[in-house]
This record gives structure tokens, C-alpha cells and sequence, in this order.
């Protein structure tokens, strides 16, 4: 068995930089408390989620972005605690354009191995962000890790798919359900979130933010036979910890193979030789 102990900071989000700033490095010290090796953040955490919490017209600042992403990768390399940090990142083309919503990627030891653009967004996303292109694995921790943000993930299968053609065992979902009153969402939402897991037979781990009225989906990790294996409360503060057993994440239906696809669907109350004898 190869074990992986990861953490979900279902934490508070705002539109002060600081205070966020804050609140990334309290989850990291808990988290490494924890003995977690990776940890996860919600959707634009830095920053705060330019619909609702922060001013789509919030102006975009690289230079301290980028001195607080390395900040964060200096401490996780001290922790030596990998990470997934939901936040915001600047065009290239036109820095004080609409950024992407992105993902950072932090190994642990420190090093910022790359970023995932959020590729689909919700027509809210669109007043705020423009879409990336493209999706990444990562290797973490001796794992193939998979980035899909909020919507991308919830909503459109062949995202997760394509983390998973790359080798992906574990997708990492970052995501920022609140401050909408949409509580109708939820069931939708945790059943998206387990389809992701099952359909691929994959780990599949999603961190959204804590809200005190509003939180639409709960951060929650789905084992690849789609049981649900840890799930935080809502609305609440929360750092969700958890040891995932890898070797599960076969991809068995991803790739449609028939002894693996057995073995989820029937563990041992069906015989290999029962289907190939037909």
C-alpha cells in the first residue's frame, strides 16, 4: 500500500491581501502539524475570488504576488509540505489586464514546480478572468497529481479526463462555491464531485472555502470507487486530513479494463472466471 497524507484548508476567504496571507500560513503550520504531505487551498485564496469576494476591478499587483507565492514556497520547503495554492496570476501580455485564476503548484522542497489556468468559466468568471489553455500533471511526492479549478471540474468531464490520460492518480479541485444563496447546488455538486472519482477510479479532492451563510459545496475527498472518504462540515473553518491509499487509483475504468473495472465494481463477490467464461 502507498500511503499519501493530504490536507483540505477549507478556511475563510476576503478581499485583504494580508489577511489572507495570514490565513494561508496558519493552515500551512496546521497542516504540517499534521504531518500532511500536500495541502490544498480553495480558488483564489491570495486574493479573494473576484465575484463577490474582491471587485472584479480589483487592481492586479505582480510584484507582490509574486513576493507572496515565494514566500509560501519558502516556508513549504522548511515544512517540507507540498501544496496546492489557489490564486490569481497576471497576464504576461498585459499585466494589469484580467488575470488568470490559477493554481500554484509548490513541491516540497520548495520549489514552484508550475501553475494551472483555469481553462472554463462561468460567465461571472468571464467579467473577471481570462481562461488558460492547457492542463498539467505534477509529480508530488513520488504522485501524479492532476489541477482542475471550480467549474472546469465540476461540470466537464474531459478535464479531469485529460489529468488522467496524463497519468493523474490524484485531482486536486480547488473551488469557491459561496456567498450565493444556491444551496439547491449542493447535492449536485458532491455527486459531480464523486462521478469525477468513480468514472476515472482516481482520487478526487476538493477544497472549497469556509462562508458562515453561504456555502454550496462541502470540501470533500472521493475514493476512486466513488465512496466518499472524508468530508468537512459547512460553513465552518476546517482543515480536512486524510491518508489516501494510492495504489486504488488504478484508472481501471478510465482505461476500461475489464479485470480492474471487476474488482471496483464487484470487489471479490465476482470470480474472473465467471465473465471469461463468456
Amino acid at each position: 500500500m502507498t500511503t499519501l497524507r493530504i490536507a483540505l484548508a477549507q478556511c475563510r476567504q476576503t478581499d485583504d491581501f494580508e489577511t489572507n496571507a495570514h490565513t494561508i500560513f496558519r493552515f500551512l503550520e496546521e497542516a504540517a502539524a499534521q504531518r500532511a504531505q500536500i495541502v490544498c487551498f480553495p480558488e483564489t485564496q491570495t486574493v479573494g475570488y473576484r465575484v463577490d469576494i474582491a471587485r472584479p476591478d480589483t487592481p492586479v499587483e505582480p510584484q507582490r504576488l509574486d513576493d507572496l507565492h515565494r514566500r509560501i514556497a519558502h516556508r513549504c520547503g522548511e515544512l517540507k509540505i507540498a501544496c496546492i495554492l489557489g490564486t490569481e496570476t497576471p497576464l504576461e501580455s498585459n499585466p494589469a489586464g484580467k488575470p488568470y485564476n490559477s493554481a500554484l503548484v509548490i513541491a516540497s522542497n520548495g520549489d514552484i514546480l508550475g501553475v494551472h489556468h483555469k481553462n472554463r468559466l462561468t460567465p461571472l468568471d468571464a467579467i473577471a478572468y481570462s481562461p488558460g489553455k492547457s492542463f498539467e500533471t505534477f509529480d508530488l511526492c513520488g504522485v501524479c497529481v492532476g489541477v482542475v479549478i471550480c467549474f472546469e471540474g465540476f461540470r466537464f468531464s474531459d478535464t479531469t479526463r485529460e489529468c488522467v490520460r496524463q497519468g493523474a492518480q490524484l485531482i486536486f479541485h480547488p473551488q469557491n462555491n459561496t456567498t450565493r444563496p444556491n444551496d439547491w447546488k449542493i447535492p449536485i455538486h458532491h455527486s459531480m464531485i464523486v462521478t469525477r472519482a468513480a468514472e476515472n477510479t482516481v482520487w478526487f479532492a476538493s477544497c472549497n472555502m469556509a462562508h458562515e451563510q453561504h456555502q454550496n459545496c462541502s470540501s470533500m475527498i472521493v475514493a476512486p470507487d466513488g465512496r466518499i472518504h472524508a468530508q468537512a462540515a459547512l460553513k465552518r473553518e476546517e482543515l480536512l486530513v486524510a491518508d489516501l491509499d494510492i495504489d486504488l487509483a488504478t484508472q481501471a475504468m478510465f482505461k476500461f479494463d475489464t479485470d480492474g473495472c471487476a474488482k471496483v465494481l464487484f470487489a471479490d463477490t465476482v470470480l474472473p472466471d465467471e465473465y471469461r467464461a463468456h
